[in-house]
């Protein structure tokens, strides 16, 4: 029987646009499964996305759609991302992707929770605190800093906590402390990378406290067994996707055979935000229910752009439509795995990502390949030279030590990926493409197809290059799917390469005489100012387009919740789940105006409140006061053109009187403000209807 190899992303929460974040760790993903694969491996690769939750609700009521209808259009979007860079079922890539909002996941998830409630690890009571929507999760006082009106701030997510207090189910987290502390020691590989096993180790030493893992106000989740007044804890709903996809408590692939097939996970890859769910929540949930912990929860870092973290704000996000239409999927595969240092924050620039494209890529190994086989065509009629005739000692010798070189940066690579080092693996593999590169500049090829009597040097280079050649798309192929396979084809090979396995490789045993492929570039240089040039108006257009979807969906900044805390819904009426109907009379009491900002500067001792002056066409400016402050540089902001409600009574915060309500859209899990605005120039004080 084959050995099991078992891997997971986290499954993606769908109240946001699919980002490189996604991307990457699916990447990370595919090719772990696809290098098990090629070594042998029965394995499985599981992604998915995560449906359920307050934050969900009330995104989706934000779009004005029924809840399934929002997930339902987020999952479309996860999964044509994801199929575009090649990442789907059908090009090789996840084996199944699970939906929290299957009947299979319910199943599961319903019987996990049983068997941790009939082991007398869940108890009934009240809970009071305060709790985020979009960590989703409540949160303890040195997770917050202090807001307005005692309103604490999530840290993570710079935004007002909801204050809850409510019945709920308990899950005795504090029972498991010191099983914990004695798996992290007897595992050590069980977090890694090893500073965020050491963070792992001070969280659960500094004591842990019983978890609430249900509520009653949160109703788009899974009711809780035998007490359907309850819902789940989205992250205990969430968690237990690893087992559910995999036939736990329901009869998906065969139930409870293929669950016990493949479980423990071999490696389950999460990013380092939520590190604490995967290695405190998650095993112990699993300790509770009597069920075997995965073997490896391995933290990546996050990407960076120009330094800093990417926001739209910012205005560094990479867009993946952007990066899609400019760069192969290789390309793109081939810079997150050899620019990050896996478990490592890495930086992400197009800049950047051009520069490994033509260095590495094209002047690297597509290099290699095209200048191998081009000789191969013109020098030997296209077939690969046989060892026959004697070439020189001094010639021989170099072959050799090329051919060691080779193997052992097979045995490099090999090493590093087990030990999911994949920036190093590359770069073991590149330092032999150099090497084989600088044995044909050595050897001249070029010089000696001139001289009949130097014919058996000539045939002892290019083998060597052509078997070099053999040997790098080989060990490519995890990494570079599609690249791999056109240079094995042009090698002359009808075989798929990722079916061949690499412990089959000898240096030498491709024999002489058989015919090339086609040939033709692999990777072709690119112009990097035209590309940047084309790249910087998509993006343009891009964040327009996004601006203008979101703005419908915009949701008050600081001041404005503090503004509308007060305003009456009695002229809502729900006319269908999740969507809340106005009358147009409601809708024009709100007068909207173009206003420009002429000044602005932070509020002392406020973290988030810049105070602006705009012109909104009145012979005064109004004062308006804005919670972007975290997202804005005040000096930025004046010239802009704005959008703001006029018609707002006035409220005062932290002792300034803000006039008017500026519009944002709420972006990403963190509900980052982007202000809306305008494509073209539109008089200050226009009316917008």
């Amino acid at each position: 029987m084959k050995k099991t190899f078992y891997v997971t992303t986290p499954i993606y929460y769908v109240n946001s646009h699919p980002h490189l974040g996604h991307l990457y760790t699916t990447i990370v993903a595919d090719t772990v499964a696809r290098y098990k694969r090629q070594r042998g491996f029965d394995t499985f690769f599981l992604t998915g996305t995560d449906e359920h939750g307050q934050n969900i609700e009330r995104a989706a009521a934000a779009a004005g759609l029924p809840v399934k209808q929002h997930v339902d259009n987020y999952v479309a979007e996860f999964q044509e991302a994801f199929a575009r860079f090649h990442l789907d079922h059908e090009h090789s890539g996840y084996d199944f992707w699970i939906r929290t909002t299957s009947d299979i996941h319910k199943a599961g998830a319903s019987e996990l929770w049983r068997r941790v409630r009939d082991n007398g690890y869940i108890y009934k009571g009240q809970y009071e605190g305060w709790y985020c929507v979009g960590c989703n999760e409540f949160k303890p006082e040195n997770e917050t800093k202090p807001g307005p009106d005692g309103v604490p701030i999530c840290l993570q997510h710079e935004r007002p906590l909801d204050k809850v207090a409510e019945e709920s189910y308990f899950f005795k987290l504090s029972e498991f402390q010191d099983k914990l502390l004695a798996h992290y020691e007897k595992y050590p590989d069980f977090i890694r990378p090893e500073v965020r096993r050491n963070e792992m180790l001070s969280f659960v030493k500094s004591g842990l406290n019983d978890l609430s893992v249900s509520r009653v106000s949160v109703k788009w989740g899974i009711p809780v067994p035998d007490d359907p007044q309850h819902t789940m804890y989205v992250w205990f709903d969430a968690l237990s996707n690893y087992i559910t996809a995999m036939g736990f408590g329901n009869d998906h692939f065969g139930g409870e055979v293929h669950f016990k097939k493949y479980w423990p996970a071999d490696l389950q890859l999460v990013g380092k935000d939520i590190l604490r769910f995967h290695t405190v929540y998650w095993p112990a949930f699993l300790m509770a229910a009597g069920v075997e912990l995965p073997k490896t929860v391995f933290a990546h870092g996050m990407w960076l752009s120009g330094g800093r973290k990417m926001s739209k704000t910012i205005g560094n996000v990479i867009d993946l439509d952007v990066l899609s239409k400019h760069f192969t999927r290789d390309a793109v595969r081939y810079f997150c795995l050899r620019e990050m240092v896996f478990g490592q924050d890495g930086d992400f620039t197009y800049e950047a990502l051009l520069g490994r494209v033509n260095s590495d890529l094209a002047e690297g190994l597509g290099n290699l390949s095209s200048r191998t086989l081009t000789m191969v065509r013109n020098y030997c009629g296209g077939e690969v030279p046989a060892l026959g005739q004697a070439a020189s000692d001094e010639l021989s010798a170099q072959a050799a030590e090329v051919g060691e070189a080779v193997t052992r940066a097979g045995a490099e690579f090999d090493q590093a990926f087990d030990a999911y080092s994949f920036s190093r693996g590359l770069e073991a593999v590149w330092a032999a493409i150099a090497r084989v590169d600088k044995f044909i500049s050595d050897a001249k090829p070029w010089d000696l197809a001139k001289a009949e009597e130097k014919r058996g040097s000539l045939d002892l280079v290019l083998y060597t290059a052509v078997e070099a050649l053999r040997h790098f798309a080989v060990l490519l192929a995890p990494v570079l799917p599609e690249s791999a396979q056109a240079i094995w084809e042009q090698l002359g090979e009808s075989s798929n390469v990722r079916d061949v396995a690499p412990s089959t490789l000898v240096w030498g045993g491709r024999e002489g005489g058989t015919q090339i492929g086609e040939v033709k570039p692999i990777f072709p240089r690119l112009d990097k100012k035209k590309i940047m040039e084309e790249i910087k108006q998509d993006e343009a257009a891009s964040q327009s387009a996004r601006a203008q979807e979101n703005i419908t969906q915009a949701a008050p900044t600081e001041a404005a919740a503090a503004a509308n805390a007060s305003a009456s819904t009695s002229s809502v009426t729900e006319a269908a789940p999740g969507v809340a109907y106005i009358g147009i009379e409601d809708f024009l009491k709100v007068e909207l105006r173009v206003a420009q900002v002429l000044t602005a500067e932070r509020v002392p001792k406020a973290d988030k409140l810049l105070r602006l002056t705009v012109d909104v066409g009145e012979p005064q400016p109004r004062q308006l006061l804005a919670g972007i402050a975290q997202y804005y540089e005040p000096e930025k902001l004046i010239g802009r053109k704005i959008i703001v409600v006029a018609n707002l009574a006035p409220r005062k915060l932290r002792g300034f009187e803000s006039n008017g309500m500026l519009l944002a859209a709420s972006v990403g899990e963190e509900g980052r403000p982007v202000l809306a605005g305008f494509l073209e120039d539109v008089p200050n004080g226009a009316k917008l209807k």
